[in-house]
């Protein structure tokens, strides 16, 4: 999903300061975990890191024709695809480091 998304980007024809711009925006969704509440924090983080919202984000601007929802939908696609290349997965209640993929640091397995 990452190569696929940053070749259709290339496609689209947007600027790549846009692609590095908007690139780590959806790991504005981890400041979640600054509080006490890790259940809370897995559903924002998990809400941002599924493919749903940007593939609809992507739809919408290609049924209406609003020429910035596509790269951005691509943008954010190529960042959770690259997250989970690293191993970064959905998050459980557990806290942070316990995802769908393992463990991340102290709490590999």
């Amino acid at each position: 999903m990452a190569a696929v998304s940053a070749v259709l980007y290339a496609r689209t024809g947007a600027s790549w300061w846009l692609f590095a711009a908007l690139w780590l925006v959806p790991d504005l969704s981890m400041l979640g975990y600054l509080r006490d509440r890790p259940c809370r924090a897995a559903r924002i983080y998990n809400a941002f890191h599924t493919y749903t919202v940007p593939m609809v984000l992507a739809l919408a601007g290609l049924l209406v024709h609003a020429q910035i929802f596509v790269p951005v939908a691509l943008v954010w696609m190529n960042h959770i695809g690259v997250d989970r290349l690293l191993g970064y997965g959905l998050k459980y209640a557990d806290g942070f480091g316990f995802t769908h993929l393992g463990g991340l640091g102290a709490h590999k397995a």
